[in-house]
């Protein structure tokens, strides 16, 4: 079966956008594919994909599957991809509302930039409540709480993006982050898994952040990671509304907006390559 794909990157967080229109799987068949398409060996290589359709007054309507094959409730570099990819397959206007996740998002292209666009999303509310993100825990708000694994308390936060976040505040990165990551992305307290962030505070409106995500482990950046590490930082006296969140690969700026509590996501998004994946 030939797939037409287009492969964006947004600070090394990548995705293949897939048209769903005449791929009508099971969600279980739409895991296999994105494993298969996302392997970096045997497939094209990416974070995710992201499968496209239309539906009723939004743009359009997002699927969003991990490398791993698991479906994932939202991404905000997935958003702002989208939004990119609509523009240059023909749509004439520069703000969008796409459908992810069971909740509509803005979505706004700002201006050029080589290969791509500086875009910007609106994810929505930050939700602390335990049940909603989801985290076992006694307590109503798991904030600067202890998390075990192998028996070891580690100090975090949990919020939900729309999807599950873990946050933890560190004084530098001379650790092995990534097997703690993976420790936490699992472990027993996280229902749905979680995504988990590292974060360092360079000033009140700068953070530095290392991303280790549900499902495609350690990636160039992190949308809703963005988001999770600046409104966790504001809870926590930490951090301003506004701040830069820097990941190796650059830059996205988090606006948590004191009016209505919406999260702003902004950066580039680029287009890599279009192309046709022979699946067997």
């Amino acid at each position: 079966m030939k797939i037409q794909f287009s492969k964006y990157q947004a600070l090394g967080n990548d995705f293949l956008v897939v048209d769903r229109t005449g791929i009508r799987f099971s969600r279980a068949r739409l895991g296999r594919l994105a494993l298969d398409m996302c392997n970096r060996r045997t497939g094209v290589g990416a974070d995710g994909i992201l499968l496209l359709t239309k539906a009723g007054t939004a743009n359009s309507k997002v699927d969003v599957f991990n490398a791993d094959g698991g479906w994932a409730e939202k991404s905000g570099n997935g958003l702002r991809i989208t939004a990119a990819h609509l523009r240059m397959n023909g749509e004439k206007s520069s703000t969008f509302r796409i459908l992810m996740g069971g909740e509509e998002s803005l979505v706004a292209l700002k201006k050029t930039i080589p290969g791509g666009y500086l875009v910007t999303a609106e994810l929505g509310q930050p939700d602390f409540r335990s049940s909603h993100v989801p985290v076992k825990s006694r307590n109503t708000y798991l904030i600067n709480g202890a998390v075990r694994i192998a028996g070891k308390p580690v100090t975090a936060t949990c919020l939900s993006i729309g999807n599950p976040h873990t946050v933890i505040f560190v004084d530098d990165f001379d650790f092995d982050w990534h097997a703690l990551g993976r420790a936490l992305e699992h472990a027993p307290i996280f229902p749905r898994a979680t995504n988990v962030e590292f974060v360092k505070v360079m000033s009140r409106s700068k953070l530095r952040v290392n991303d280790w995500e549900r499902g495609a482990g350690a990636t160039g950046s992190s949308g809703t990671g963005a988001a999770a590490a600046v409104c966790a930082a504001v809870m926590l006296g930490k951090a301003e509304r506004e701040c830069e969140v820097r990941f190796d690969t650059g830059s996205l700026f988090i606006h948590w907006r004191a009016s209505d509590d919406v999260i702003e996501l902004t950066g580039p998004v680029q287009c890599v390559m279009s192309g046709m994946y022979e699946w067997r």
